[in-house]
């Protein structure tokens, strides 16, 4: 516990800018929208932090936590802004901390991906989605590394907002953990061996 509490809150010490990377969850504050399947940004970081033993704190416009594996520091942050307004907190935390744009990586779900299908992109439109289109807004460029998490579009003609801010289903639930775990593999696998090689071994699966 000692351990964690001061690599959560030790000083930041002057780190090459290309051995930082922000990993960003997107997802919305507060306890109803814990499960839901937009938060799963939010999910996957929380489990990443519970599976390697260190934890979140409140800071300004997000809870931030930070982590190290071989030489690279990691910056975990799920904004507070609420999903519309992520690209807000993204901004203010990579100027902050003077990440490269390419040490960027925003998790997100996606409706056009099947359920529990994982994909990286380099770039690309918003989708439709309002965290990735408020993100492209204000990086002022689309040409970021984003992470989908597929959640299918299982819904009926205008309940789209109802479907994404639902709970996760029974079965849904029952193999979220085994795509949590992946999830943590790409993380570390893009931070270790870049986005290009972390595409080719993990998209799609």
């Amino acid at each position: 516990m000692i351990k964690c509490l001061i690599r959560l809150f030790k000083s930041k010490e002057n780190i090459d800018p290309m051995k930082k990377f922000l990993i960003v969850g997107l997802g919305n504050i507060g306890e109803k929208y814990e499960n839901t399947r937009h938060n799963i940004g939010f999910k996957i970081l929380d489990y990443y932090s519970a599976s390697n033993d260190f934890g979140f704190k409140t800071d300004k416009l997000g809870d931030l936590a930070y982590h190290k594996i071989k030489g690279r520091t990691l910056i975990f942050l799920k904004p507070s802004t609420y999903m519309n307004l992520s690209g807000k907190a993204i901004k203010y935390w990579m100027a902050k901390e003077k990440i490269p744009l390419e040490n960027l990586l925003v998790i997100t779900d996606d409706l056009n991906l099947p359920f529990g299908t994982l994909r990286l992109k380099a770039k690309g439109s918003d989708g439709g989605h309002n965290g990735l289109k408020d993100t492209q807004d204000k990086l002022q460029t689309a040409k970021y590394s984003r992470f989908r998490f597929g959640i299918s579009n299982d819904f009926s003609k205008g309940r789209q907002v109802d479907y994404v801010l639902a709970n996760w289903t029974d079965e849904e639930n029952n193999q979220l953990k085994e795509r949590l775990e992946l999830s943590t593999k790409i993380i570390d696998s893009f931070v270790l061996s870049g986005l290009k090689i972390t595409m080719n071994n993990y998209n799609g699966k």
